[in-house]
Parts: structure tokens; sequence; C-alpha cells
């Protein structure tokens, strides 16, 4: 039970840092922890006419990244932002789907448009 306390936290703290890197980059945070059916999404952001719902993955090491995402966590979040979608982008926003990979003493790895289903 611990562990997943653990692993909790350090999720919740990745999301908080992604956030915070996102705003830096231009972004506004829409939504966080976004619960739907189909899955969760982590951050819902905006910058100018594009809505990212975002996928943050929070590892021990840098090394650990490169497996942090896969095909079916994608689609889990991509169904989500297709639920999400008449919520958020009302106005004819382009949408995407984008990973943000966080490791201690790594720089934020941000992959833009990781979906295209």
């Amino acid at each position: 039970m611990r562990d997943r306390r653990v692993a909790e936290a350090a999720g919740r703290r990745g999301e908080r840092l992604a956030g915070w890197w996102l705003r830096l980059k231009g972004w506004q945070i829409l939504d966080r922890r976004v619960r739907t059916p189909a899955g969760e999404v982590d951050l819902v952001a905006k910058r100018g006419d594009l809505i990212a719902f975002v996928e943050v993955k929070t590892r021990a090491t840098a090394a650990e990244l490169d497996f942090a995402i896969d095909e079916r966590r994608l689609a889990r979040v991509a169904a989500a932002a297709e639920i999400l979608m008449p919520r958020y982008a009302t106005n004819g926003e382009d949408i995407r789907v984008d990973v943000i990979l966080l490791a201690p003493g790594a720089r934020p790895r941000h992959i833009e448009n990781a979906w295209i289903g």
C-alpha cells in the first residue's frame, strides 16, 4: 500500500511540474486529472487555437522514460480526449494528445501529437 501512495504522490508532483513547464511555454492549464469512462487525462492545456490532452509520466530515472508510455495507454488517453473534446474545444480548436515525460535530473520531454489514431 505504501508503494502505491508513494507512486501516487510522485505522479501528482510530476503533473504539477508538467503544468508549470507548459505554462512557461505559453500554455494555459484548463483542467487537471479529468476522469471519463474511457480513462483519465492528466492535464488539459490550451495555447492559441490548440487544445492538448496531456498524459504525464514520471519515472525514477531518465532511462526508464523510454518505456513509460505505450500504445495501449495512449489509446486510453485518446478515447478520453474524444469524450472531453466537446467540453474544451468549443470554438473549433484543433486537438491533439501530448505526452510529457519527467525524471529527476532530466529535462522534461514533451512529445507533441503522440497519438495518431
